[in-house]
């Protein structure tokens, strides 16, 4: 590497950030060129109108910092406006089941757009480039299109997930929706095909003529807010008029002498410091990468941070979170010893487990200055929706609140939800060593905390830790990718573990990282995915 190295999961995103990099652009300028290709090549995974957690080291000016953009819920949303229509909590325990689906499908389901405003802030704060410059790779692909990716299609045909809707569904129910992604016969388009979106082109080409600002002060939010109106949404032009990003210092950790810097809630940072502070009581060499033994421990400390989470981690705006506590070592060394007595931590759920929501993306970077970014942002969900002439969906976050009054996770005007990514980077005598994210829904913590054990504990790369079979536990099942051994699996059984068994070689999450060794910079792409890296 002379001038940089990026990871990401979408082959078009990886070569626009490089090309940057190339050019002499710094790592906050690769990772937002990056980042708005992905809106127009992977539209929902992520989108203008997202959120988001992006974590900046910069050595040169001694910054180092999270911007966050997690979704707000709208002014005009209430605690009870769901109350009487719950059926269920999904099987993930990431959301609830409404009867009518208004939480996650349709113009009731979008959370305020953060995505842009942060972009554009960040770039304005720290990059070199504008974000119209920026711009212009993610308008070629939606001006001439991009292929459909595997990944792509796949997800677009996932079966209902935890209970969820299935995509499909969300893709064809509404007109200006079919218009972009299905042929003349109302189908979705299949692998291999030009998914051309001109109407997205057209409304970046705004945003490089007007600024950001259009679309939250301007012509663009005017269109918004008249079609949220026209059906019964719940963004107001007040609500856009309102977005502001949250400036933070990363949360600290320390593991085995290394320091673990994250994002702070409603990110997922404190399970993962949590999670680390626990193992670090444990022999995780001498079990054996992925043993029975591993798995079990690992397990444990996955059940206990979830537990944690649910009951205490949310909006620190709006809920006092116990993060000294939560973070403490002596709470971690009282965990330890639980698990060491053989004591099985229980998550409660309506419902166990599921297959992942896989509807995030992430970008890890470094370049020639020592800058580091890793930024991960989102649709949360796509909830079907874009507005006619604009070309970009809107999230679906509003379906990850608890429709129940009186909870951490319970709707109010203006609060966020707690979200499991966790953008990350590991330091090691005050410089970084491995920069870490990933998509994955709920199982993001879980895939980065064990790609960070891959590199500290068993010395792998960065390919070779994102490639390394997988396993999470956020309810009472073990869920194991199919690579883990049968042989480990029945020795968990034997341990008296539910074990549920994925029938994918590459799951729960699609971590993308890069990793320092010395002097040189080597980056992984998790198979599960279609990224790449690129190292220039």
């Amino acid at each position: 590497m002379t001038k940089g190295i990026i990871s990401a999961p979408q082959p078009e995103a990886v070569e626009a950030g490089a090309d940057i990099l190339a050019d002499g652009g710094n790592a906050i300028d690769a990772a937002i060129a990056a980042a708005l290709v992905q809106t127009a090549v992977d539209p929902q995974m992520c989108g203008i109108a997202g959120f988001g957690s992006m974590h900046l080291y910069m050595p040169e000016t001694a910054s180092h910092q999270l911007i966050d953009f997690h979704g707000r819920a709208p002014l005009a949303a209430t605690p009870d406006m769901w109350e009487d229509l719950v059926v269920r909590e999904t099987e993930d325990g990431f959301g609830f089941i409404l009867s009518g689906r208004q939480n996650e499908c349709g113009y009731t389901a979008a959370t305020t757009p953060m995505t842009l405003h942060a972009f554009d802030q960040a770039l304005k704060r720290f990059g070199t480039r504008s974000l119209g410059d920026l711009l212009e790779p993610a308008i070629e692909y939606a001006e001439e299109g991009f292929l459909v990716r595997p990944h792509v299609y796949a997800f677009w045909n996932l079966p209902p997930i935890a209970g969820r809707m299935a995509y499909v569904d969300l893709m064809t129910k509404f007109p200006a929706t079919r218009k972009i992604y299905c042929n003349e016969n109302g189908e979705l388009h299949k692998v291999g095909h030009k998914l051309v979106n001109k109407d997205l082109a057209r409304t970046y080409r705004q945003l490089q003529k007007h600024g950001s600002d259009d679309f939250y002060h301007g012509e663009l939010s005017q269109q918004i807010v008249a079609d949220m109106e026209r059906h019964g949404g719940l963004i107001s032009s007040q609500d856009l008029a309102s977005v502001s990003c949250t400036d933070s210092t990363p949360l600290r950790g320390e593991y085995r002498g290394y320091d673990v810097a994250t994002n702070r809630p409603p990110g997922g940072g404190i399970m993962l410091v949590e999670m680390l502070n626990i193992l670090e009581h444990f022999d995780l060499q001498g079990m054996g990468h992925n043993s029975a033994n591993y798995i079990a421990t690992v397990s444990e400390a996955m059940k206990i941070a979830t537990v944690d989470k649910d009951n205490h981690v949310g909006d620190p705006l709006f809920m006092e979170i116990p993060i000294d506590r939560l973070c403490a070592k002596d709470s971690a060394a009282s965990y330890a010893n639980r698990i060491k007595q053989g004591e099985k931590t229980s998550v409660p759920r309506w419902n166990a487990g599921g297959e992942e929501s896989r509807n995030t993306t992430h970008i890890s970077v470094s370049d020639s200055h020592g800058n580091c970014v890793s930024l991960t942002h989102s649709l949360g969900m796509p909830s079907g929706v874009v507005t006619d002439g604009l070309g970009f969906m809107y999230n679906g976050c509003m379906a990850v609140f608890d429709p129940r009054p009186g909870r951490p996770g319970s709707i109010a005007p203006g609060k966020s939800r707690f979200s499991a990514m966790c953008p990350t980077m590991i330091f090691q005598d005050g410089a970084p060593v491995l920069v870490v994210g990933a998509p994955g829904g709920t199982y993001i913590t879980m895939g980065v905390l064990q790609v960070i054990l891959n590199v500290l504990e068993f010395g792998m790369t960065a390919q070779e830790a994102v490639s390394a079979p997988r396993f999470c536990t956020t309810s009472d099942v073990i869920d194991i990718t199919n690579r883990i051994l049968r042989k480990t699996e029945r020795a968990l059984e034997s341990k008296g573990y539910q074990v549920r068994r994925s029938p994918h070689s590459y799951h729960f999450a699609g971590v993308q990282a890069i990793r320092k060794n010395g002097d040189e910079w080597d980056g992984g792409s998790d198979p599960g995915r279609d990224g790449m890296v690129i190292s220039v």
